[in-house]
């Protein structure tokens, strides 16, 4: 079975950033860190990003943008690029998704996926 020539894949990380947050205002910031990996046979490069960020309100934030933080990775077979960003939200839990628009080294278009996860306050006791 032939390899897949445009595959990528999206892990996360979360963290909660408790000084940057005002739970009493109903501001929770979050972390996440996503590593990007291509899995395919054809280098290609991230040009833009769609996320869509939900809260537990079911209040929905759309993010559309050029690169990530600022750059637009060039991935080769097998390497991986990192990087860590953040956002913010009006609850406690929420969850983000969405896809990075990518373009492959023969020009070919196509969208990578954006698992769901989740970004969750951790539970504090008191």
């Amino acid at each position: 079975m032939p390899e897949n020539k445009y595959e990528i894949k999206v892990a996360t990380r979360t963290a909660f950033i408790p000084e940057q947050s005002d739970t009493d205002g109903g501001r929770y910031v979050f972390a996440y860190t996503i590593t990007i990996t291509n899995n395919g046979n054809a280098s290609a490069q991230l040009i833009s990003r769609h996320w869509i960020i939900t809260d537990a309100n079911n209040q929905v934030q759309e993010v559309k943008g050029l690169g990530v933080v600022g750059e637009q990775p060039y991935l080769r077979p097998n390497e991986s690029f990192e990087y860590t960003s953040g956002t913010a939200i009006a609850t406690p839990v929420g969850t983000m998704r969405g896809s990075y628009q990518m373009v492959a080294e023969d020009g070919v278009k196509f969208d990578a996926a954006i698992p769901e996860f989740t970004l969750s306050m951790p539970r504090v006791l008191h």
